[in-house]
């Protein structure tokens, strides 16, 4: 049967009505959709603010609409939109005191907590807010259970990328966390999908191309004779081809400089076009090979980005390979992209959360975290130095005293309005929040932190009862440029402690689905502004739709059912996800002080700011780093 034999399936067809778990959760508290069964622990709530984090209360188990879960952002929504102090009244003081509150219990947050402690004491009494059902902010477990097996998804942040680049700091702690790096070229099976001979495909879709047609083996055994069978102008394949296969500097005679220069303010479609001379044509295959990275199409990424940052999943763009761009080469190997725990990097906030309160998180080491289960009851112990409390949006930040010598938080939780005081405190949450929270900070300050926005973003994870249809189609990752989602891939081979990956097709897989909301013709901030609200826009029944209509038109030819083989599905929604990172066809070029990270991150008296935010980069130890500076400015401002 052919893909587009399937072009008006019907809603029984895909699976729609079958019964898969659709949670979400509002508040902090599941709310069960189609008549299935509330979680355990709903019943014993208490709505009237009392917390819900009680003995069965388990997050990472929970499908359906994750990440910014509804409920999660009501309240910043309303801080943001100037509604929420109209209706909120005066908050009620709980009378609690720390040395540090912490607002956002994401990696910055957490290890905050822990470079605190480090520099203080471990008696200091410490505070994390966070306004999500869940610790580690986009470092997000997703777990599912299916034919008897705990299987994981990462919900955000992937991988330690690169960790030899890693800063001191950040290598530093994680050897502190017990994270030997070494350990994951046996755990990831570098090997499994090319033995089963997988390799990358492409699905060309027939809303951009003209029909569904899934072709695998992207350039083998030659670019000519894979593009043979893509449903693409004579034009286009050829010109594909060529800049996938010549040798040719196309900006010969120009200093190494210069090209730089140049192509900082060529976008990557205008280089194919204007200066490679490729067909218009090859556009649609190219654009949102992009997405991943930076969050918008071809059109919006300047072609020096893409040759300098490549790609992680082994397809780099192409047309700068004789270019002679790089500086400072030294001939060093780049360290493979297998740094990776079975749910992320949500294995590193659980390293940390077992750090800052051992009884939460049993166990001593990498391996053993993995399948360890958190105890969200102890998160926040009155008898703990350190407290981590969620579904507690943070409203207000002020200072505190004619000296300003302490902080006032407000925040809600459970309806409630509440307030409590520390010494200093470290806002490790979206800076572009803090001007809203933090209304006392000097105007341009403020008009700093609000610049950057961050890239909006989709992480789909879809339990499979197997992976045979992807045996059977000979493909491991889908490039889909025309779909819904367009990056489809079988999950990373980690086999890790007591995790076993799996590496039989007969068996349960995770499959991972990526999707940015991009509006081309806008620059990256404005498509990110109208991204994000589409993205709140868009219900869980939506996305599932959409999941099971590409999977079908992909795989159904390999004997693929929607309605047979999806036993679960996690759609981590990320208003705000990626950090922005500063775009050469759109921004300017400031002075290094002048940055707007680096004004918008400068302490203000007891209150430092923290996250990837205010390194103005989406990576792992940029949040690391973040958290280390502000503690430093905030230890310091003490002496």
């Amino acid at each position: 049967m052919t893909g587009d034999s399937w072009a008006d399936r019907s809603d029984r067809d895909l699976g729609m009505d079958c019964r898969i778990p659709r949670r979400d959760f509002l508040n902090g508290m599941a709310l069960a959709i189609g008549g299935l069964a509330l979680p355990d622990w709903f019943s014993s709530l208490d709505l009237s603010g009392q917390a819900p984090e009680q003995a069965a209360y388990y997050p990472p188990a929970l499908t359906g609409m994750r990440g910014n879960h509804d409920g999660a952002f009501a309240h910043a929504h309303a801080l943001r939109d100037h509604a929420f102090w109209t209706s909120a009244g005066a908050p009620k003081p709980t009378g609690e005191r720390y040395d540090l509150v912490v607002v956002g219990a994401g990696l910055s947050g957490l290890a905050a907590a822990h470079f605190y402690r480090q520099q203080v004491g471990a008696r200091a009494r410490v505070l994390i807010l966070d306004n999500h059902d869940d610790f580690g902010g986009h470092a997000k477990r997703n777990e599912f259970q299916v034919g008897g097996r705990t299987m994981l998804g990462y919900g955000g942040t992937q991988s330690i990328e690169s960790p030899a680049k890693y800063s001191s700091v950040a290598k530093r702690l994680l050897v502190e966390l017990g994270v030997e790096t070494k350990r994951f070229y046996q755990a990831y099976d570098q090997a499994l999908y090319s033995s089963l001979n997988l390799g990358t495909g492409v699905f060309f879709d027939r809303e951009t191309f003209g029909t569904d047609r899934l072709v695998a083996g992207m350039g083998s055994p030659s670019w000519p004779a894979f593009l043979a069978k893509a449903p693409l102008s004579v034009a286009a394949r050829r010109d594909i081809s060529r800049v996938y296969t010549e040798n040719v500097d196309y900006l010969a005679g120009r200093s190494r400089a210069a090209k730089r220069a140049l192509l900082a303010k060529t976008s990557y479609a205008d280089f194919l076009t204007k200066i490679v001379k490729l067909d218009p044509a090859v556009l649609p295959f190219f654009q949102t090979r992009t997405n991943d990275l930076w969050g918008v199409g071809i059109e919006a990424v300047p072609a020096l980005a893409c040759f300098e940052q490549g790609d992680d999943y082994g397809n780099p763009l192409p047309g700068f390979e004789a270019m002679g761009l790089r500086e400072g080469e030294t001939g060093g190997k780049e360290e493979p992209y297998i740094f990776h725990f079975p749910d992320g990097n949500a294995s590193l906030a659980r390293l940390l959360v077992r750090r800052l309160l051992p009884e939460a998180i049993p166990g001593h080491t990498m391996e053993d975290i993995v399948t360890a289960r958190a105890d969200y009851g102890r998160l926040d112990d009155s008898r703990s130095a350190v407290r981590i409390r969620l579904n507690s949006t943070v409203v207000r930040v002020r200072h505190t005293g004619p000296a300003k010598d302490g902080v006032e938080v407000a925040y809600m939780r459970g309806g409630v309005l509440q307030t409590v005081r520390g010494a200093g405190c470290i806002l490790a949450c979206y800076n572009g929040m803090i001007p809203h929270l933090c209304p006392e900070l000097p105007e341009p300050q403020r008009n700093a932190l609000a610049y950057g926005v961050k890239t909006p973003l989709i992480y789909t994870h879809v339990a499979l009862r197997n992976w045979s249809a992807f045996q059977r189609l000979g493909v491991n990752q889908i490039i889909a440029p025309g779909s819904y989602h367009p990056y489809v891939a079988l999950d990373f081979p980690v086999s890790l402690g007591g995790y076993k990956f799996p590496s039989r097709p007969e068996e349960p897989m995770v499959l991972f689905l990526l999707r940015t909301p991009c509006k081309p013709g806008l620059s990256q901030r404005e498509q990110h502004r109208a991204g994000r609200a589409e993205l709140l826009e868009t219900n869980f029944a939506t996305f599932e739709r959409n999941i099971r209509d590409q999977l079908a038109r992909m795989l159904i030819p390999a004997g693929f059912d929607p309605a047979r083989d999806i036993e679960a599905i996690t759609v981590n929604r990320w208003a705000h996800g990626y950090s922005y990172s500063y775009n050469s066809l759109f921004d300017p070029e400031w002075p290094k002080p002048e940055r707007p990270h680096i004004v918008g991150r400068q302490r203000f008296g007891r209150i430092a700011i923290a996250n990837a935010d205010a390194g103005a980069s989406a990576y792992t130890d940029v949040a690391i780093n973040q958290a280390h500076r502000a503690v430093g400015e905030l230890v310091s401002a003490r002496k």
